[in-house]
């Protein structure tokens, strides 16, 4: 397993961050490593909803189907499923005196002999998290 997580502050107000984390597909906006991120159903975006993401990894695309799990004003999360993993993505997020503070945790879990590469891919995954924060803050901050 590695688990990454990361804090940003912005000064949009949280029911504006809470409604564009929601959807998925914006990952293709603040996420370098996302390729592509398509919503693969209809209706509103409550738990339950469903994406299609390509992502590229150390040169490689890889896709995850993800579904919504969890929706409220103060938590978003989604699990993304593949042979290979679990991802699971989970934004906290809480209203302040400076805005609105938001905590990532990315979560993945591999299956089968990938586990053995686990603790290779924790400093890989890391830097990913340092190149989140400035695209997030970014994304989050046009809200406002």
């Amino acid at each position: 397993m590695v688990q990454v997580e990361r804090t940003v502050t912005v000064r949009t107000p949280v029911e504006l961050v809470a409604a564009y984390l929601a959807d998925f597909a914006h990952t293709e906006d603040w996420d370098p490593g996302t390729v592509t991120c398509t919503r693969t159903d209809a209706g509103p975006l409550e738990v339950g909803a469903q994406w299609h993401n390509v992502s590229e990894f150390r040169g490689k695309k890889t896709a995850l189907d993800y579904r919504l799990t969890r929706r409220d004003s103060g938590r978003v999360t989604f699990v993304g499923e593949n042979k290979t993993a679990t991802s699971t993505d989970d934004f906290t997020l809480t209203s302040g005196p400076d805005g609105t503070e938001v905590r990532y945790q990315a979560t993945i879990v591999f299956h089968g002999l990938a586990k053995l590469a686990s603790p290779l891919l924790k400093r890989e995954f890391e830097r990913l998290g340092d190149e989140v924060v400035p695209e997030l803050t970014r994304a989050l901050g046009k809200l406002g």
